[in-house]
């Protein structure tokens, strides 16, 4: 009962996932019929059509996807070693750790704007974001630890260090051009107005192959939510696959904020709610936290560029908008 009831769950979730790509190809300064999409799509489109949906809106609704889908599954990894729903990477600083190196790589001896970054500067980008994740995550364990990391200790020493980057970010801001104070705006608010395909080119694999990792060992993260004595009761090495998640769900993190900034909440949205449709099995819930990002991410970025047109507002603040009412029935539904 509870596979096919899975089943007709994720067809919904795939055929809202494509309504949506749909619906934010047809939307824009240049709108277009449904029709037309198919039509430039199959390849018979004008030359502003094909401009349209292959150079601007497609990269950026493909790479919308892979993001999504990596912070979906990496504040999944967390609300289960953590054992706690509203742990996500935004909160924790892992996005932080990431955002912060990036900025400072994008402004270091360069006045150029997101999109127009040189090659070697967009290839060393999630070299440079993993770098600042993983440094993030070793400073929060490093603090937390005591005979062993625990959740609630991991959880909030996470909270300061993320406090710490974002001020960080900000007194960084006080000693720089315009054009710097733009790009690090735009990476702390989260945005997708840069997106090409070389973005996608150098995430998509890397993202892929860590999303099918996880899911491999999907077992022992279900245990692993259990509980500590139990988990270990049942044989599992708890510090050491704690470590190995996080360790995963920083990676995923720092390759979607290399190319999207830090875009918060969306890491807590997707998983929630995916297992309260699904259950709590990961093996099921990923997928679907994966696909549920993806329809609020294209949503809030659709949103974000045709509210206010032609001035687009960061995609992180429309996501952090649904995501902070969220995020505060949880915490008193927890009291």
């Amino acid at each position: 009962m509870n596979i096919q009831k899975n089943k007709v769950i994720g067809i919904v979730c795939i055929i809202l996932l494509l309504g949506t790509v749909m619906l934010s190809l047809m939307l824009g300064s240049y709108s277009m019929a449904p029709e037309e999409v198919i039509q430039t799509i199959l390849g018979n489109g004008n030359k502003l059509q094909n401009f349209t949906i292959f150079q601007v809106r497609l990269p950026r609704i493909t790479l919308a996807i892979i993001v999504a889908s990596a912070l979906g599954v990496s504040g999944g990894i967390l609300q289960a070693i953590t054992r706690n729903p509203l742990a996500e990477p935004g909160m924790i600083g892992i996005n932080a750790g990431a955002a912060l190196f990036v900025v400072l790589w994008i402004s270091s001896g360069t006045t150029a704007y997101y999109s127009a970054l040189s090659l070697s500067t967009i290839i060393l980008m999630p070299v440079v974001a993993i770098t600042g994740s993983l440094l993030s995550v070793l400073v929060i364990c490093l603090l937390a630890y005591k005979k062993g990391i625990r959740p609630v200790r991991f959880l909030l020493t996470g909270v300061g260090v993320n406090a710490g980057i974002t001020a960080i970010i900000s007194f960084y801001q006080l000693n720089m051009s315009k054009g710097d104070y733009n790009q690090v705006l735009t990476w702390t608010n989260g945005s997708l107005w840069g997106s090409s395909w070389n973005y996608i080119l150098l995430t998509f694999p890397l993202i892929t192959i860590l999303i099918l990792l996880v899911l491999t060992r999907s077992k022992t993260l279900d245990v692993l939510g259990l509980g500590d004595e139990l988990a270990f009761g049942l044989g599992v090495p708890v510090q050491k696959e704690m470590l190995f998640f996080l360790v995963c769900s920083a990676l995923l993190s720092a390759l979607a904020t290399s190319v999207a900034g830090n875009i918060a909440f969306l890491g807590l949205l997707g998983p929630q709610i995916a297992k309260r449709m699904v259950g709590p099995v990961h093996r099921t819930m990923l997928p679907l936290a994966a696909g549920i990002s993806a329809i609020i991410l294209i949503l809030a970025d659709t949103a974000a560029r045709n509210l206010f047109s032609p001035l687009e507002i960061p995609v992180g603040i429309v996501v952090s908008i649904l995501g902070v009412p969220y995020f505060i029935y949880l915490m008193l539904k927890g009291k």
